[in-house]
């Protein structure tokens, strides 16, 4: 048998009330910050500013920070192995244009999508073309209900 004592960790509602309070203020930060362009540096302040809201909600409300270290270490660790592939995404993503010399542009230059009017006569084409499926579905229903 094993001598393993487990403890219990109760947490007072005064610092759920707390953290709660600080998840509004961030979450207000975060609006009025979306509101301001800081270049370059957009993603890195919303990531930030997330990154501590989900901080709090796994340190507190998730017991993290009370329950066994192993498992911080984990946690932690998926963190960090998730922002080196987002991280490693990002810069492949935003450095294709120096490695390429095209930009992207249509495929067919003279594609029925490209042309508001022959985009617009498909649209029509293809709703009554629904309607009129609609309409023999509804009068094989009433056939068959007449029988």
């Amino acid at each position: 048998m094993s001598s393993r004592t487990e403890t219990t960790h109760i947490t007072p509602l005064g610092t759920y009330l707390k953290v709660f309070g600080a998840l509004l203020i961030l979450t207000v930060i975060t609006v009025t910050v979306s509101r301001f362009n800081f270049g370059e540096y957009n993603l890195i302040v919303a990531m930030s500013i997330a990154g501590l809201k989900a901080l709090l909600v796994a340190l507190i409300f998730m017991h993290l920070l009370y329950d066994h270290k192993f498992y911080m270490v984990i946690f932690i660790l998926a963190i960090v192995f998730l922002a080196v592939f987002i991280i490693l995404t990002m810069a492949d993503t935003q450095t294709r244009k120096d490695i390429y010399d095209y930009e992207m542009q249509e495929i067919q230059k003279n594609a029925v999508i490209y042309n508001e009017a022959d985009t617009t006569d498909l649209l029509q084409a293809d709703s009554l073309s629904a309607l009129e499926h609609d309409t023999a579905a509804a009068d094989d229903r009433a056939s068959e209900a007449g029988h």
